[in-house]
């Protein structure tokens, strides 16, 4: 015993059991949901502060969000895509990955506002010329894209109207 050996009754530790590989796996999958849904609620609180600022686009941090949420939670997702304020861009993203006129006059002006104020900053020129670059590369990514169904869908239930008004006599 004094040499470090365990005394010849004593039985050695057992190994710790290890789960069985569904218990590892709903583990996992637990996690998994639990980090798309910090991504999404961290998206989220961007798209909020770019919401007050000029200089911060909202619109692509919620799409993002949409996109953790859609991996994470049905509710949140729902909640995201039923928003007073925000779903229905962010459906029109979704089926059609359309933007509106509105928002990409918007996102352009934003960018302009972020790109005056980043060289009043005086930044190196290569900085200045990078993120020119980037930003030119977004607008026509943004340009491109379709402005979205030329009308709403009308909701359930509701008696459509025709789509063009009857021609008088």
């Amino acid at each position: 015993m004094a040499d470090g050996s365990l005394p010849s009754d004593a039985a050695p530790a057992a190994a710790p059991a290890t789960a069985p590989p569904f218990v590892r796996e709903a583990h996992g999958a637990r996690l998994r949901r639990w980090a798309w849904t910090a991504a999404g609620m961290l998206m989220v609180a961007l798209g909020i502060i770019g919401a007050m600022l000029p200089v911060m686009p909202t619109t692509i941090f919620l799409i993002l969000a949409l996109a953790c949420f859609s991996r994470a939670s049905p509710r949140l997702e729902h909640w995201l895509l039923h928003h007073p304020r925000f779903g229905h861009p962010l459906r029109q993203w979704r089926e059609h990955r359309a933007v509106s006129r509105r928002g990409k006059a918007m996102a352009a002006l934003g960018m302009a506002i972020g790109f005056v104020a980043m060289c009043l900053g005086h930044p190196p020129w290569w900085v200045i010329v990078l993120v020119g670059a980037m930003e030119i590369a977004v607008l026509i990514y943004l340009l491109r894209r379709p402005n979205g169904p030329a009308t709403l869908p009308a909701p359930a239930g509701a008696e459509s109207a025709p789509a063009t008004p009857p021609k008088a006599p």
